[in-house]
């Protein structure tokens, strides 16, 4: 019987309910370079783009719904409760919305804003681009609340301790190429956890989980929830 279980999910989960991934073949994110709208030195150069493309990401994420891997994903959390951890590197509400409550974003989300000003972290669903006021301070210098790269991803003390504490570490539709999220393998399989691959192709990671399985995320997450199941029951 599984006790622990800490699962990690990328981009390719949520490119199933038709949102854009980081890693598209030509490099590129929605027609953008990932260095002019993912960085805090492109924020800082122009702001008016960055705000206008993240403003764009959060229109775009109301039109789209969880799929069969975010829905199996929140299944599982009501048989384990406070036994499964979701951390995700996606900055969408998808596993939210689906229902799983017990979720950590490493990379922030789309629905929350950053004051540069006070730091202060803030629920939000509306543009950024007009620069409204920080609710926390007053000041006119609210960011998307997403890691950027060179930035330091949220709650990597949460993170490792759930990994070092995991019976099973499972890793679903995320390319096994970004650190640190690309190291939780390592870390859960020294701690003694099994580790099993969930993806459309193999990582650059798979070689290093007991066990890779691969192909569409909301076929194969719920045929493995619907073991779990079988198991507790």
């Amino acid at each position: 019987m599984l006790v622990k279980v800490v699962v990690l999910t990328g981009a390719g989960i949520s490119a199933e309910s038709g949102l854009a991934t980081f890693r598209d073949a030509d490099g590129l994110w929605q027609g953008h370079h990932v260095d002019d709208v993912a960085t805090p030195e492109a924020f800082h150069r122009d702001p008016a783009t960055v705000h206008r493309f993240y403003d764009d990401r959060r229109r775009e994420l109301r039109s789209v719904v969880p799929n069969p891997a975010h829905l199996a994903l929140a299944r599982l959390e009501q048989v384990l409760g406070d036994e499964l951890l979701v951390v995700t590197q996606n900055v969408d509400d998808l596993h939210e919305r689906a229902g799983s409550r017990r979720v950590v974003h490493m990379h922030g989300e789309l629905l929350s804003a950053l004051c540069d000003s006070c730091q202060g972290r803030f629920a939000w669903d509306d543009d950024l681009g007009d620069a409204p006021a920080c609710p926390g301070c007053g000041n006119d210098t609210l960011r998307p609340d997403v890691v950027w790269f060179g930035e330091m991803p949220y709650d990597l003390d949460v993170i490792e301790r759930a990994l070092v504490e995991a019976d099973l570490f499972v890793a679903i539709g995320t390319s096994g190429a970004v650190y640190p999220a690309a190291g939780f393998v390592r870390m859960a399989a020294l701690a003694g956890a099994k580790t099993l691959e969930l993806n459309l192709d193999p990582s650059e990671t798979s070689h290093l989980f007991d066990d890779a399985r691969h192909g569409p995320a909301g076929k194969l997450v719920p045929e493995w929830v619907a073991d779990v199941q079988a198991l507790s029951r």
